[in-house]
């Protein structure tokens, strides 16, 4: 009958087979019902009687065992994405899922992370110059103080990443959809933009001076206090933009303004008046 009961807890366990927590609560729950088997027998119970009584007195096991498989799972998704402090240059983490990994103070320079799902993580105070984002989706990723020189965000989904005061030189983001991002006080004088369509995207406190944008696609985007001396839309579609000085319209932000390369732009009508009544060089738009 002590294989009976284990040949039992062997189904109830079947799709939990190597959770380690899982397998310790099998092994507890086996010597427990045997223990209570052997009372019963020892009461007069018959074999099938004591069998049933016993199965019966654990009641509905499988919903334990569903929490303690879940909780389990959670914490070695824990350890596992926790890489704060560590030394990981050109590490290999292409497509891997790391939900709200941790990648804080590490040294990942020229790492790997093409086509990974990063949702949630941090990368806090880290060097991950040289690093391969392509393709990676880093929704509701925090960048903040870190070393992107020369790294790469080719098609990479962006959707409320939040990259702050961080180096940017070299930067690479092509054919990427940025939705809801925030890029604040970074320099990105030298990152490089090509493709890209900005849906939501703040740009606040940046330094933007001649930037390259031409063709691209902004949506509701906001210049918010950032530097655009010559900065080039050209053939770009601009719908809802605003640009936002430091403290109040003075003549140095309005001169900024009229260094601007709009030509061959498409925008709405509120963008082309904006922009009109702040100077800007519109005669070679056209508003739908």
């Amino acid at each position: 009958m002590s294989e009976k009961l284990t040949n039992y807890l062997n189904g109830v366990f079947a799709s939990y087979d190597g959770v380690k927590s899982v397998t310790e609560l099998k092994a507890d729950l086996l010597s427990d019902l045997q223990e209570k088997y052997r009372e019963l027998q020892a009461e007069g119970k018959d074999e099938e009687t004591a069998f049933k009584m016993t199965i019966e007195g654990i009641g509905d096991i499988e919903e334990t065992i569903m929490e303690v498989a879940n909780l389990s799972r959670s914490l070695e998704r824990q350890v596992v994405t926790n890489f704060s402090a560590s030394h990981l240059p050109k590490s290999d983490f292409a497509g891997v899922t790391a939900h709200k990994g941790q990648f804080n103070a590490s040294a990942l320079h020229g790492s790997n992370f093409a086509g990974a799902d990063l949702t949630g993580s941090t990368f806090k105070s880290s060097d991950v110059s040289e690093a391969n984002f392509d393709g990676a989706n880093l929704t509701d990723c925090s960048l903040s103080a870190v070393n992107l020189t020369n790294a790469s965000f080719n098609k990479s989904i962006l959707v409320r990443t939040h990259i702050h005061v961080s180096g940017t030189e070299g930067t690479n983001f092509k054919g990427a959809r940025l939705t809801d991002a925030t890029i604040s006080k970074c320099d990105l004088r030298k990152t490089s933009f090509e493709g890209c369509i900005f849906d939501g995207v703040v740009f606040d406190y940046c330094d933007l001076s001649g930037q390259n944008f031409d063709g691209q696609t902004f949506i509701g985007v906001k210049f918010d206090k950032s530097a655009v001396n010559e900065v080039s839309f050209r053939g770009a579609t601009l719908k809802n933009v605003s640009f936002k000085a430091y403290f109040s319209l003075t003549n140095k932000y309005y001169r900024s303004i009229a260094t601007i390369n709009f030509d061959g732009a498409v925008m709405d009508k509120l963008t082309y008046a904006s922009l009109k009544g702040m100077g800007a060089n519109v005669s070679n738009v056209t508003v739908r």
